[in-house]
Parts: structure tokens; C-alpha cells; sequence
């Protein structure tokens, strides 16, 4: 009896250790993801990759999209695509309607999980405005039909896209001047 209260012991203990090992593993295992996406000694990474690497945008042509379009900056400079970044490089990316500011603290040339993405950089952007301070402008009731031409103008001018001078406003086609015909 005292045997068989010594094996669920060791048993449950076992049971307890083989968890513990996991989680011990499952950052062994990120880190060596880390370590293997770092680049050979003196091997330089392109920013492009970089911020693809690092999970700031999705693809990596985005990355190289957004460097032509001289949405990303190094330093203060606007960079190409092939633009080898270093550690200790200040990354400002203009993406999704805001700007990250980040600061570049391990170089990586493969992609990885986020959570190893994110030891990769300080972040020192601005926080994201709220959802709630930006307004949906034009939201209709689910199940109220097509818009009227009415509505039509009411959500264009509540979105700003019409007035004075705007294409489709009043007044402003060539048939509708008042002089004689």
C-alpha cells in the first residue's frame, strides 16, 4: 500500500515536471528561433526586411513598398529598401494611418513569432488613438434598404466629400447655368 502511494506520487510529480520542461522548452525554443534568425557576423540586414522581420508590416514587398513611397525613415533620412539598418537606429514607419517610432535592438533576417518580434526593438510610438474618437460617418441600420438620394447626399456630406464646386453638387454641371439658350 505504502508502494502504491509512492508511484502516484511519482507519477504526479513526473506529470508536473514534464509541463515544467515544456515551458522551460517553449522559450529555449524561442530564443534558438532568435538566435537563428540572426544574420552572420558582419552580414548587414536590409530595412526592408527588417521591419518585415520584426512584424511592423505584413509582407515583406509592403516593406520595400513603403521605403519607395518614403514612408519609412532611418535616422531622420528616408531610406530605399536596401538600406542596412544597425542596432541602435531610430525606424520611424508611416503604416495604417499612424506612425511607429521604433528603436532597433537585435537584427534579424527571418521572420519569427511575435513574441520574439517584440524583443527585437524598443517601441516608443505614440499610443493609437481611441475608436471611439473617430466617428463613423454614413453607418446605416442593417436591413433599411438601398439609400435614397437623399441619404446619398446627406452621407457624402457628413464624409466631406461634397460641396460647393464638388463634382454632383448643385450648380456646378455645364448645363445648369442661368444665362439664355
Amino acid at each position: 500500500m505504502a508502494s502504491e502511494g509512492a508511484d502516484e506520487n511519482t507519477s504526479a510529480a513526473g506529470a508536473e515536471g514534464a509541463s515544467g520542461e515544456r515551458g522551460a522548452r517553449g522559450s529555449a525554443d524561442a530564443a534558438a528561433a532568435a538566435e537563428a534568425a540572426r544574420p552572420a557576423s558582419g552580414e548587414s540586414v536590409r530595412i526592408d526586411s527588417w521591419i518585415w522581420s520584426v512584424r511592423l508590416v505584413k509582407t515583406r514587398s509592403m516593406g520595400a513598398a513603403a521605403c519607395r513611397g518614403g514612408h519609412v525613415r532611418v535616422n531622420g533620412e528616408r531610406v530605399k529598401p536596401a538600406y542596412s539598418v544597425r542596432v541602435g537606429d531610430e525606424v520611424r514607419l508611416r503604416h495604417a494611418g499612424r506612425e511607429r517610432i521604433v528603436v532597433v535592438k537585435r537584427l534579424i533576417r527571418k521572420r519569427v513569432g511575435a513574441p520574439v518580434a517584440v524583443e527585437c526593438y524598443v517601441d516608443n510610438s505614440p499610443p493609437a488613438p481611441p475608436r471611439e474618437a473617430m466617428a463613423p460617418a454614413g453607418i446605416r441600420d442593417r436591413g433599411t434598404g438601398r439609400p435614397t438620394k437623399r441619404d446619398r447626399r446627406e452621407i457624402e456630406r457628413l464624409r466631406g466629400l461634397s460641396g460647393p464646386g464638388a463634382l454632383g453638387g448643385r450648380g456646378s454641371g455645364p448645363g445648369d447655368s442661368p444665362g439664355p439658350r
